[in-house]
């Protein structure tokens, strides 16, 4: 009896044919199972992720290519090396030529513009041996020279067309600057808004990430990478980077395999199916292994699972790295580590190069790893057109921010910035004959406006929202009375007089505050995520003036605004909006644009609650109708999952937003009020439609932000309280009503059970909301047999 067999009997597992898959059935030995239909795990390979870098024409380049490669020259196909701001602690070397005229460098980052760009590569298509061009990459993240709001202000849009648009104006600025190669997106779920990156991905939400992961490379890769405005998109950061233990950047990451394919991986699967050409490593450990030599997730997952057949660079320096995590010894133990864990490119760890020939001539590393990793670096660089288009223009237009450009911008921002608060109707602002003070140290901060990763923007090109009101109220529509007031971090109150003097004088006040661009982003973390310095005790100086104040917020993060809140009559979630900051405020301030954007992310009343996110678990001690305002009065209100000194709610939920307008909803109808989970396995696709209709309840003309949620009771593993299935933007006019269809298949009604494989199970019961909100209220349901 073979050592796999016997290890299956002693553990009660016995294997069954199924359908002509496998399917794993318990014995007598073992835990009672329920009955579940799953995917058959598929014995053939799966397809590749990405046809532009397979088929036989490639191949056969590739290998008449790797045919001439000397060993010196494979690695450093595999290498890459900065030029220029390092985003890390760098080699310090300084002989780039030297490597590219050898052949030692495949790739080169933070080199930017036709001229630069060109120079290095007529070194390496004339000077190098094999003339193998480079292939130069740049943290191109939410634009290039046009800068556009953040990502997680763009998945406040819940528009991917719009998204899509943005990300091809900055892939094709991006290209004729030399760079065929963005590391972006990060799609990684983030739950903790102490971790400075949340800025950079799509929040906290698996479906709408996987949305926007899809975006983001339809965007920057086009309809086919050979295009001389496409880029590589590098989707980044794989995987579970956005867990980090307190949200310290870099910290460890422990989860279970069910939370990390049922959460965290499906917008990397989604960009993977959607053609991404790389990926990026993570920086942190992953259940105990370091993402950059974790074997299961770069091959058994990546490659096995999903077909990816692009090349995987690994973060700054995180080869090198595996030393501190302590799994290698040493540099070339490191390497060795990374490369047959499927990380092909070694970013400038300054490892791969030196010690990769050495590995494989000491026995230690096969030959043919190596030959894989170079083939697929090398696949990229067919499809991307390089070998036959490898220089940019140098003699083209100097960059201008158009105003075809502006307007996408100007869109973007419009659709992503949040209404929190509209106490009163005191917004929208009149037309004219206002008079406005205009306070704090972000109203004329045009480089926070550009936000973190700001790529080649220029805080020159930025509009600020004191430029965008002083040209909004010229020609007498109304009076502006500027002052600072405080810095971001300042302790000094000396500007406060006249901040106030100026509210005093004014019939509203219009305050400006939150994070400046370095609180947030990488190596950005924070312990307090409340107005930082003393912007609340400002903020509490002009509410006290008795005028009304609008809060506009801008920040990287989500920030706990509860005691903000209490002096602001409205309150304007604006992040970092890029360019067109001051103009997309002042369209939604006056009404001229209507407010549709929705929060990505949970808003926390205190740091104590973080963190905190729509879509968690319930508890065997739910708290219920308890009321959580104030301390237990007794056994039954202390015996709960809750705090004694906050409520377990979220100060903004998930999806949440305000318009001018209101909107109403119909309760959700299902398709069927009974499924078969056998059906749904075969079917797979559009096996149930649920229907609503919304109306336009308002009198003005507004946007919504459909949601429909759903929850799975009766699962063999507790599935979340709420999680999101499907979400459409309408726009209604003003009485206007509108059917809405959500088609829902295998995909969104299975989950990952204790194997971690995706499962229906029959005797369950799905509840659906529908709304504008994860706090939706109208409600159906059905069961699944």
């Amino acid at each position: 009896m073979g050592l796999r067999r016997w290890n299956q009997m002693r553990r009660g597992i016995r294997l069954a044919n199924v359908g002509g898959g496998i399917a794993l059935l318990l014995t007598a030995n073992a835990a009672p199972a329920r009955n579940m239909v799953k995917r058959a795990s598929a014995t053939a390979r799966p397809a590749p992720s990405n046809r532009q870098l397979s088929g036989a024409d490639i191949d056969r380049r590739v290998e008449a290519l790797l045919k001439q490669m000397t060993l010196e020259e494979k690695a450093g196909q595999l290498a890459q090396y900065s030029v220029g701001t390092p985003t890390g602690p760098g080699t310090g070397r300084d002989d780039y030529e030297t490597l590219v005229r050898t052949g030692a460098a495949g790739s080169l980052l933070n080199v930017v513009g036709a001229q630069e760009t060109n120079r290095y590569q007529r070194i390496a298509i004339e000077q190098s041996r094999l003339k193998i061009p480079l292939l130069f990459g740049f943290d191109v993240i939410h634009g290039h020279r046009t800068t556009l709001p953040i990502p997680l202000a763009m998945a406040s849009s819940f528009d991917t067309e719009l998204v899509e648009r943005a990300m091809r104006l900055a892939g094709s600025e991006a290209a004729a600057d030399g760079i065929r190669w963005a590391f972006s997106p990060m799609v990684d779920i983030a739950r903790d808004a102490r971790w400075g990156r949340i800025a950079e991905g799509s929040g906290e939400d698996p479906l709408l990430g996987a949305a926007m992961a899809r975006a983001y490379v339809r965007g920057y890769q086009g309809a086919s990478l050979a295009e001389p405005t496409s880029v590589a998109a590098s989707v980044k950061h794989f995987a579970g980077y956005g867990g980090a233990e307190g949200g310290r950047d870099y910290n460890t990451v422990d989860m279970s395999d069910v939370s990390l394919r049922q959460v965290y991986l499906p917008p990397f699967q989604a960009a993977v199916e959607e053609g991404a050409a790389t990926l990026m490593s993570a920086f942190n450990t992953l259940n105990g292994v370091p993402a950059t030599a974790n074997s299961y997730l770069m091959t058994d997952i990546l490659r096995k699972e999903w077909g990816f057949n692009g090349f995987v660079v690994s973060d700054w320096t995180a080869v090198a790295e595996l030393v501190n995590h302590g799994i290698a010894l040493d540099g070339p133990a490191a390497a060795h580590r990374a490369l047959t864990a499927g990380v092909e490119m070694d970013m400038e760890s300054h490892l791969y190069g030196p010690e990769i020939p050495r590995l494989v001539r000491e026995g230690k590393l096969g030959q043919a790893v190596v030959d894989e990793a170079v083939r697929r670096v090398l696949r990229v660089k067919f499809a991307l057109g390089l070998f036959e288009h490898p220089l940019v223009d140098e003699k083209a237009a100097a960059y201008v921010a158009t105003p075809e450009k502006r307007e996408l911008a100007r869109r973007m921002a419009e659709e992503s910035i949040v209404l929190l608060k509209n106490e009163g109707g005191v917004l929208p602002l009149p037309s004219s004959g206002r008079k406005i003070a205009l306070v704090g140290p972000l109203a004329d901060a045009p480089v926070d406006m550009l936000g973190v990763w700001s790529a080649k923007g220029e805080p020159r090109d930025a509009v600020t929202l004191r430029a965008a009101l002083e040209h909004r109220l010229a020609d007498g529509k109304g009076t502006l009375r500027y002052a600072r007031g405080t810095g971001v971090l300042g302790a000094d109150t000396s500007g406060f007089q006249e901040a106030v003097a100026a509210a005093a004088a004014s019939e509203v006040v219009i305050a400006a505050l939150g994070e400046d661009t370095s609180m947030s982003g990488e190596a950005a973390s924070r312990t307090r995520i409340d107005l930082p310095g003393n912007q609340l005790q400002l903020l509490e100086a002009l509410a006290a003036t008795g005028k009304p104040v609008v809060l506009i917020v801008f920040s990287g993060r989500p920030l706990a605004l509860t005691e903000a809140q209490v002096h602001a009559t409205a309150i304007v979630q604006a992040w970092q909006p890029g360019i067109e900051a001051g103009h997309a405020l002042t369209n939604l301030l006056w009404g001229e644009v209507n407010f549709s954007a929705r929060l990505p992310v949970t808003f926390p009343r205190s740091l104590g609650q973080v963190p905190l996110y729509y879509n968690h678990f319930n508890t065997g001690r739910p708290a219920g109708k308890t009321d959580l305002t104030r301390p237990p009065a007794g056994p039954a209100e202390k015996y709960v999952s809750r705090y004694l000194d906050e409520r377990n709610t979220p100060l903004y939920p998930f999806g949440y937003g305000l318009s001018y307008t209101t909107f109403d909803f119909t309760p959700p109808t299902p398709s069927a009020s009974t499924l078969s989970a056998r059906a749904v396995q075969k079917q797979g696709q559009d096996v149930l439609r649920v229907k609503t209709q919304v109306r336009n309840t308002g009198k003005v003309a507004g946007t919504v932000v459909a949601q429909l949620y759903l929850r799975i009771q009766g699962a063999s593993t507790a599935q979340p309280v709420r999680q999101l299935a499907g979400f459409q933007r309408v726009a209604l006019a003003p009485g206007e009503s509108r059917t809405l269809e959500f088609t829902l298949g295998f995909k969104e009604l299975s989950f990952f059970d204790s194997r971690a494989s995706r499962v229906v199970e029959p005797g369950t019961r799905y509840d659906l909301w529908v709304g504008d909100s994860s706090e939706a209220t109208q409600h159906a349901s059905f069961t699944m047999e």
